[in-house]
């Protein structure tokens, strides 16, 4: 075997795991989102830097706020969903840098003093964390929804404010009857990987 984790894990995370549309009504506590990100929080980033904002949408206001700004074909899931979160890119992110990177507080200003270049890094390592989080719920024997189809400007305006940029929405729960759509093709290694 090539891989450190054994079969079941690599199924669980990535194999056997699929966006899911559906979802059991067995709630999501606090309790497995903190499990959640205490496991995720770990995933790389430049500079060590931790953009990554996830607003948990718990109540029935909220959530009715936010399926108005989600694409149609997106509002019967976000509604129906246990949990959902908004995950947005904190701008000022780098605030934090020099408690999260003490060998090196100066990056702060250094790299960091423009506002576009902190736009910048904030969604692409937002993003990566993004993508942690969503391996994570899966880790937790949850699925999770990740979608981008929604209007970005009015989550926004809804949730957040001119600091944050928001990233994505995910549904979380456990999955229902017909949660998954048949796997849909990947590209094959020699598609993909070139050796120079």
């Amino acid at each position: 075997m090539t891989l450190a984790l054994d079969a079941a894990a690599q199924d669980l995370l990535f194999r056997e795991a699929r966006t899911a549309n559906t979802f059991t009504d067995e709630p999501v506590t606090d309790e497995q989102v903190q499990a959640i990100y205490d496991l995720v929080k770990y995933g790389p980033t430049a500079f060590n830097q931790t953009p990554l904002r996830i607003t948990l949408v718990r109540s029935a206001e909220a959530r009715e706020r936010l399926v108005k700004h989600m694409a149609e074909g997106n509002q019967p899931k976000t509604a129906a969903a246990p949990l959902v979160a908004i995950l947005s890119a904190d701008n000022e992110f780098h605030e934090e840098l020099p408690a999260l990177l003490p060998h090196f507080p100066q990056a702060k200003d250094l790299f960091f003093g423009e506002r576009p270049v902190r736009e910048q890094s904030a969604v692409l390592n937002a993003a990566l964390q993004a993508a942690y989080f969503i391996i994570g719920v899966r880790a937790a024997g949850l699925a999770a929804g990740p979608m981008t189809g929604l209007d970005f400007a009015g989550v926004q305006k809804e949730f957040l404010d001119d600091d944050h940029t928001p990233l994505m929405v995910v549904n979380i729960g456990k999955p229902g009857e017909d949660a998954w759509f048949p796997r849909s093709p990947r590209l094959a290694y020699e598609d993909v990987v070139t050796t120079v």
